[in-house]
């Protein structure tokens, strides 16, 4: 499925559009990475307009440029033996655990065309993600000093994101229904003294990854003012017909 391409003007005068993908299975991470690299090179470019991808990744643990590797608890062969990888990316933050169940959101925007800077994109999305909660009977919150949105000293849905020339990817990744044993393993965004929530767990109940995903859409849209359309969905990660990838 290729990206939908040209300027990044809006659909309608004065309202941006957002094109949203939502990528079917389980999406690796690497290749994932490495597409949104080349995404945001594209949007850099104007060959693309600004792009929300939704998906899920099997088990990895990724540490941000500022996280510290004793932060993973565990040893390659545990690692192995949970199914799971480690990378060390180029996002901020630090250390964090993806996997089935959990929501990935990769926003791949243009900042100036938002109208804020990167602390005032981080608290939107923080705010669409506690409107997302809040659609399921959740409060959570924002918790001054971190980034995230937490339900009490738990964290329901960690941030990190990069931007390169007013370019932002990576992005958040919600706990709808994932194993959260898997986070036993690692110090969460390196903070000791809190826990780590999902959707599931605060409502007693499962939670479907597909249920949530259109209110997140609409929250995001409504945060940022954008208009978004459906792309078609993917059973890969999308690639561009710039020669992006």
């Amino acid at each position: 499925m290729g990206i939908p391409g040209g300027q990044a003007a809006g659909s309608r005068l004065g309202i941006r559009r957002l094109d949203v993908v939502r990528l079917l299975g389980r999406t690796p991470y690497f290749p994932m990475w490495e597409r949104q690299r080349a995404l945001a090179a594209a949007r850099e470019r104007n060959e693309i307009g600004d792009l929300l991808l939704l998906l899920e990744h099997p088990h990895v643990y990724t540490n941000g440029r500022g996280g510290q590797r004793q932060h993973l608890l565990v040893d390659e062969a545990t690692l192995s033996r949970l199914g799971a990888s480690y990378v060390e990316v180029d996002r901020g933050g630090d250390i964090t655990y993806h996997g089935p169940g959990q929501l990935v959101g990769y926003p791949i925007v243009a900042l100036d065309g938002l109208g804020v800077a990167v602390r005032g994109y981080v608290r939107g999305l923080e705010q669409a993600l506690i409107r997302t909660a809040a659609q399921f009977g959740v409060t959570a919150h924002s918790v001054p000093g971190y980034t995230g949105v937490w339900v009490g000293e738990e964290k329901l849905a960690a941030i990190g994101v990069r931007v390169t020339r007013g370019v932002c990817y990576h992005g958040f990744a919600l706990n709808i229904t994932p194993d959260l044993t898997y986070f036993r393993y690692i110090v969460p965004c390196g903070i000791a003294n809190r826990g780590v929530t999902s959707l599931a767990r605060l409502l007693g109940h499962s939670v479907d990854v597909d249920e949530v995903v259109p209110v997140y859409v609409a929250a995001f849209a409504r945060e940022f003012g954008l208009e978004f359309h459906w792309g078609d969905r993917s059973a890969s990660p999308p690639h561009t017909d710039v020669g992006c990838g």
